[in-house]
């Protein structure tokens, strides 16, 4: 089993940043695909970015620009920068772990931007 622990959401003021990170408890997480979902009041869970084992990132076109995926094997940690937030990006973000026909999510933290 796997476990994900999200940390660093909170509010902050549209045009703000912030940092989110996401720790695995295994070390398959080098050999991951690992992304950043997100689900805002009254919509399903949507994907905002992934990273893959190699480093390659992918972007919903609304994030793009404004959001950076990274990861660091060594410590397990998949990180989400965020800048020039806007209140659409209010929603609860949730690490996810893909490995084989496996997936994983992490308990979610809130992230609200106010206007």
């Amino acid at each position: 089993q796997v476990q994900l622990v999200e940390s660093g959401g909170g509010l902050v003021q549209a045009g703000g940043s912030l940092r989110l990170s996401c720790a695995a408890s295994r070390s398959i997480f080098s050999a991951s695909i690992m992304g950043w979902y997100r689900q805002a009041p009254g919509h399903g869970r949507d994907l905002v970015a992934t990273i893959s084992s190699g480093g390659s990132t992918n972007y919903v076109d609304s994030v793009k620009g404004r959001f950076t995926i990274s990861r660091d094997n060594a410590k397990n940690t998949v990180h989400l920068q965020m800048n020039s937030l806007k209140p659409e990006d209010t929603a609860v973000y949730y690490c996810n772990l893909k490995i084989g026909l496996r997936e994983y999510w992490g308990q979610g933290t809130q992230v609200t931007v106010s206007s």
